[in-house]
């Protein structure tokens, strides 16, 4: 039957958008949810901030370990872990008033994401034609961004209402379950197969189970392997991600109100939902490296125009930076996807995908952390050009020369 090649990985790339939307959207419903909870409590906001960082301390210790999850699970039930977990978190919390193991599920449930996040972005890429690669994990970027939004505007619903927090949370732990039987329909390629070549029949086999330390060392040959993809990815972290924890200091060190400070975050995030579609189209036409270079080029500019916002009447350039800032970063992550997905989608390259999928990860998850920390500190240290100083010099490396041509938009069939 014409086009029945691509049917099941069409219906395969659909049940993964529904799973990750339905399991995201549960996630930040909970967040806040949790938080609201340990403030009740009688947590301090100083011990509440911790107890949230535990999940993305789950996240970056179960990162590197993924291809050695895959490979001891196969790539279906890997899948399937990262959707259960999750689940039992959410319930164990629901269900318990210890703290302790709060902080045990929560962990745990930020290493199922890191797990998730790994897979779900290396089986876009594997599924996505080539000639559309970038398309589809643009719109998966987009999706996902989409999530930070309902999820939130759920919770405000629902407490509207008159739901309680205990209540909401049985919603949120809904939409996880929601999220997990979606997986099941998901037909997942084996990821951690060897190539063909090496089974004596030519047919594909599971590759060796490794240790500890050779994920580790897939890990870091993944960093050697593509040390401008990955400076990328910290540059899109940065802008994307770390600075939604900053633009509300520099509001405030503007003397704007801590509304319109905090709406800075909202219109950031309005930038990398729109960005990362576009951003993934024009990725299938155009070539890889010029636009990576247009987007950190943008990051640098607005960079150095930041000192302009606070002269009189200059208030009003502060809003399309922070959009650019936002659009840049969500475009310089899809990007460096793509360029994963062109180099390593052929047969027998299932682990170099996740090592890879993984290291980016990383690289972007570094770029949120450290952003919020080191923005703060310039903001202090220099007021009118500290916050200018400290991302120019992130953009910088984003300008990294890569020792070989990067591929093209378009890879082979």
């Amino acid at each position: 039957m014409p086009g029945s090649g691509t049917a099941a990985p069409r219906r395969s790339l659909v049940a993964l958008f529904g799973a990750t939307f339905f399991e995201l959207c549960g996630i930040f419903v909970f967040a806040p949810l949790m938080l609201f909870q340990l403030k009740a409590r009688g947590l301090d906001s100083t011990a509440a901030g911790a107890f949230a960082a535990l999940n993305w301390a789950g996240v970056l210790v179960a990162t590197p370990f993924a291809s050695t999850v895959v490979r001891a699970l196969g790539t279906r039930r890997a899948l399937l872990l990262s959707g259960v977990v999750p689940v039992v978190a959410l319930a164990g919390i629901q269900a318990s008033s210890q703290l302790g193991l709060w902080a045990l599920l929560y962990a745990a449930s930020g290493m199922a994401a890191a797990l998730r996040w790994v897979l779900s972005e290396s089986l876009v890429a594997r599924l996505a034609p080539a000639a559309h690669r970038g398309r589809m994990m643009g719109l998966f970027s987009t999706m996902i961004g989409a999530t930070f939004m309902v999820g939130p505007a759920l919770l405000a619903a629902l407490l509207a209402r008159g739901w309680s927090a205990h209540q909401a949370g049985w919603m949120a732990l809904l939409l996880t379950v929601l999220g997990l039987v979606m997986m099941f329909g998901i037909q997942a390629p084996e990821l951690a197969a060897a190539a063909a070549g090496d089974a004596p029949d030519g047919a594909a086999t599971p590759a060796p189970r490794p240790g500890l330390a050779q994920a580790l060392q897939g890990t870091l040959a993944a960093l050697r392997g593509m040390p401008v993809v990955m400076a990328t990815g910290f540059v899109g972290g940065f802008f994307e991600a770390g600075l939604s924890g900053a633009l509300p200091l520099w509001g405030l060190s503007l003397g704007w109100s801590q509304a319109a400070a905090a709406l800075l975050v909202t219109v950031s995030g309005l930038g990398s939902t729109l960005a990362a579609a576009p951003a993934g189209e024009l990725a299938d036409r155009w070539s890889v490296e010029a636009m990576r270079r247009s987007c950190v080029a943008a990051c640098l500019l607005g960079a150095l125009l930041v000192p302009w916002v606070s002269l009189p009447g200059g208030a009003w350039l502060a809003w399309p930076l922070v959009v650019a800032w936002g659009a840049a970063g969500a475009a310089l992550y899809t990007l460096s996807m793509v360029e994963i997905g062109h180099r390593h989608t052929g047969q027998g390259q299932g682990v170099a995908l996740v090592d890879s999928t993984a290291v980016l990860v990383l690289a972007y998850t570094a770029g949120g952390m450290l952003a919020p920390a080191v923005t703060g500190l310039m903001i202090d240290w220099a007021p009118r050009f500290g916050l200018a100083a400290a991302l120019a010099a992130v953009a910088l490396v984003g300008f990294m020369r890569p020792g070989a041509p990067l591929a093209g938009a378009r890879a082979s069939p």
